[in-house]
């Protein structure tokens, strides 16, 4: 029995207008341009790439913040372009986001109990005792203690912060998580306990997660499938098992041969692009990877490789097949 699809992209493409200049024509960043994925109820998908892919411009489409140029995205198959103002303020309570810094996320000004309870202030008419116990429950859930509601951020520390955060992100009860980063300023150590709670909540509440980040042992730790973007495109995507198992983009050979691994056996041979990632402004023609690919033909730099399908995944190659 597979999972209820809560999220659904197809062809999903936000572009922004840069002016260059008061003579120039304004130029065109297509920050996604062309992104396709499902997410069901209880899975993780992991987005992963260099800065500058379109990880955050896709965490920021996919929570509404801003609308997408052109594409569809869906919620249990409502699509978000077009609603009513009414009918937007009911999806975004499906989506909610854990951000990066937990040391920036959280009002310095107010205590965690009036953090928690912000959401149902603006989303639900809870009284303020039905609040204050909600916040309770939640703090409980998180593993926080119920007597810390009434103190202030600067009193815990950065996992609790994020712990914080997590909870905030719950309290509307969502059907869906964009996580963009939300270990990465945490030491090692708390970032195994919240990635642990990440993972007991998405269990027992069924919660699906799109996780943003750069660092694919996290990703190995907590995702079921996983894309690897290249200036705003999906280059491979598919099961987390076959992605690093057997690799058939070379830019994502390239990332994860860059993973830093203890046992010696297990690392792979370390492989650097050439050349520099090109500026969003001028992307360079055919497949957008070949002037750093190691394994670029002449055609390459003509004709722009779609995603197929190829050994248990889809991938952005003319020559997947052939790299071993």
């Amino acid at each position: 029995m597979t999972n209820a699809v809560v999220l659904e992209a197809k062809d999903l493409r936000k572009h922004y207008a840069v002016r260059r200049g008061l003579f120039k024509p304004a130029a065109l960043v297509r920050a996604l341009d062309g992104v396709s994925f499902r997410l069901e109820a209880g899975k993780t998908l992991a987005v992963v790439g260099e800065s500058g892919c379109g990880k955050s411009t896709l965490a920021r489409a996919v929570t509404m913040i801003e609308p997408p140029t052109a594409g569809q995205l869906l919620y249990d198959g409502r699509d978000v372009v077009g609603r009513s103002a009414a009918e937007m303020r009911e999806l975004r309570r499906t989506v909610q986001m854990v951000f990066q810094n937990p040391y920036g996320s959280l009002n310095p000004r107010k205590t965690v109990g009036a953090i928690l309870s912000e959401p149902l202030v603006v989303n639900t008419g809870a009284s303020k005792a039905e609040r204050r116990e909600r916040a309770l429950a939640m703090m409980t859930k998180v593993g926080l203690r119920r007597d810390q509601i009434d103190r202030y951020p600067h009193m815990f520390s950065g996992g609790q912060r994020q712990r914080i955060a997590i909870a905030r992100a719950l309290m509307l009860n969502p059907r869906v998580v964009v996580a963009d980063e939300p270990v990465s300023a945490l030491d090692v150590s708390i970032q195994a306990q919240v990635l642990n709670l990440m993972m007991d909540l998405q269990e027992e509440l069924g919660l699906a997660y799109l996780f943003i980040s750069h660092d694919l042992g996290v990703v190995r730790h907590i995702a079921d499938a996983v894309m690897v973007m290249y200036l705003g495109r999906p280059v491979e995507h598919g099961p987390k098992d076959v992605l690093f198992a057997r690799p058939r983009h070379p830019y994502t050979r390239i990332l994860l041969a860059a993973t830093p691994r203890v046992n010696p056996e297990l690392r792979a041979e370390r492989v650097v692009p050439k050349g520099e990632l090109p500026s969003p402004l001028n992307p360079p023609p055919g497949c957008p990877f070949h002037r750093r690919c190691p394994h670029a033909r002449d055609n390459c730099a003509v004709d722009a490789p779609e995603l197929r399908a190829a050994d248990g995944r889809l991938v952005a190659c003319h020559y997947a097949e052939e790299l071993e």
